[in-house]
């Protein structure tokens, strides 16, 4: 009769007393529960000052942080089995292959590899299970944080871009694919002005850096500069938007929901509908546009493959940069030097440098694996640039070999934006949401949504206004609507 080599043995009475420990630790998890049942009929029975609804909302997610932790003990038992599982096996393999004897070098190599991937392995188990629960508690965070104050609903068609006036009154413009550009009241949410002189989907809109004039760039291959006089309303106390539907009334907008409200916000505003200069020169779609320092040049981007520099008053092109390889998807102006960086679909953004007029040298960032939706500047060297590969990645304008920092995120993004004060990064998603980071790449909030609040399509685009004691981010999106946020920026640094 063959008998068991003594490793073998161990090895058994190993695997027996695990198994033993696995039912104990399941009839334990049952008396938990069980014991655990009691309190909470007890304490659903007592007598509080606290709404039900909001006693119901603490008790659930009380309820899932508990079962959260109660699957991450679950897998730390798995892990530990399979840590032994291992060392039973490097054990047995250092005492014979193939009938010869391992050395101990060959013993040092498989057991760093087979730990090694054993790390790996912990790493990754860790940080899945670690950041549902983690989510738990800043989703809870966020809603304190970020309060949606006013959404803006006018548009027909979905809106491409958000600005804000850098000049009093402050208002909000968006830009459209219905080929309008509207300007909103801030507070009231009811819409100003309505420009109406592009035959094309406008694309984005900049206000000028100190008069009332507004740049948009249009799908019918122009930019158009236009004249604005507004007086804002006698501001009306704000009402809280996330608090008007019940949670019996948390069903998913389609379409037809969307539609029902079209044109309600601009149909009695006034219209303009000639610019006061057009720029011409392009041969495809205009994407972008921005106004250079100073507001006496602009920039445009185009699916030309170009971006061109104007003279804003005799709206002659003054050059024509060219060299991306694809088609133009954004183009950003520095705030206070005569820098101009574009993105493409060629997976780079290009830096432009006009401070010396004699020389006009050009730097090209690659780094990203799609396309470049966006490329902005931040006050001092940094560019931060987002892309379709799902990453959004910090530059110093001194060092272009490499970022300095790389945000990853599980969906494309879109036209980004940096809160200039604080750093601060706005990252609008294909798939609805709406994060904040710093310029570390350390993840700050995440903008509320639900079936009552937020964006239900893609958002396109996001915008600070630092000065604004409202709302200071805006968000637009294809669902037709922009949204006023407020940020509480202390308490959002201080949970950081």
């Amino acid at each position: 009769m063959p008998t068991e080599s003594g490793s073998c043995a161990t090895a058994r009475q190993a695997k027996q007393k695990r198994k033993s420990h696995s039912l104990s630790i399941r009839r334990t998890n049952s008396s938990e529960q069980e014991r655990t049942g009691l309190p909470r009929e007890m304490l659903e029975g007592q007598d509080s000052k606290l709404p039900s609804s909001v006693r119901n909302t603490l008790l659930e997610l009380f309820g899932q942080i508990e079962r959260e932790f109660e699957n991450l003990y679950i897998e730390n038992l798995e892990l530990r089995r399979e840590i032994d599982t291992l060392n039973e096996r490097l054990a047995a393999e250092g005492q014979t292959i193939d009938g010869a004897e391992l050395s101990k070098g060959q013993l040092k190599t498989k057991a760093s590899h087979s730990t090694s991937q054993l790390s790996q392995k912990l790493k990754t188990t860790y940080k899945a299970s670690t950041s549902k629960i983690v989510s738990s508690f800043k989703t809870t965070t966020s809603r304190a944080i970020c309060q949606l104050v006013k959404e803006y609903v006018g548009h027909r068609d979905g809106i491409w871009d958000v600005s804000v006036t850098r000049t009093q009154p402050v208002v909000l413009g968006t830009a459209s694919a219905d080929h309008t550009a509207l300007l909103w009241s801030i507070e009231t949410g009811k819409c100003l002005v309505k420009y109406a002189g592009h035959v094309g989907s406008v694309n984005s809109i900049k206000f000028h850096p100190s008069e009332q004039v507004a740049l948009t760039a249009s799908g019918d291959q122009t930019a158009h500069i236009w004249r604005y006089m507004i007086q804002l309303p006698t501001p009306q106390p704000t009402t809280d938007t996330s608090q008007q539907m019940s949670g019996e009334d948390e069903v998913e907008f389609s379409d037809k929901d969307d539609a029902d409200g079209d044109g309600e916000g601009s149909s009695d505003c006034p219209t303009i509908r000639v610019p006061i200069t057009t720029l011409k020169s392009h041969q495809g779609v205009v994407i972008a546009a921005d106004w250079l320092v100073g507001g006496k040049q602009a920039v445009t981007a185009s699916w030309d493959r170009t971006a061109n520099l104007y003279d804003v008053e005799t709206s002659e092109l003054v050059h024509s940069l060219t060299g991306h390889d694809q088609e133009l998807t954004h183009c950003c102006t520095h705030p206070t030097q005569r820098l101009v960086v574009t993105s493409s679909r060629d997976t780079t953004f290009r830096l432009w440098d006009f401070r010396d007029p004699s020389i006009h040298s050009v730097n090209v960032f690659q780094g990203h694996t799609d396309t470049v939706t966006s490329a902005v500047f931040t006050v001092g060297d940094n560019v931060v640039s987002g892309s379709d590969d799902r990453t959004v990645k910090v530059w110093d304008l001194k060092n272009m070999r490499s970022p300095i920092a790389t945000i990853r995120t599980d969906s494309a993004i879109n036209r980004i934006n940096v809160c200039v004060g604080q750093k601060i990064i706005a990252l609008p998603h294909d798939n609805r949401q709406v994060r904040l980071f710093d310029m570390s790449g350390v993840r700050l909030a995440r903008l509320p949504r639900s079936n009552r609040q937020g964006h239900r399509r893609m958002v396109c685009c996001s915008a600070w206004s630092e000065d604004h004691p409202i709302c200071n981010l805006f968000t637009c999106g294809f669902d037709r609507q922009a949204i006023g946020w407020n940020i509480n920026i202390p308490a959002l640094l201080q949970e950081k």
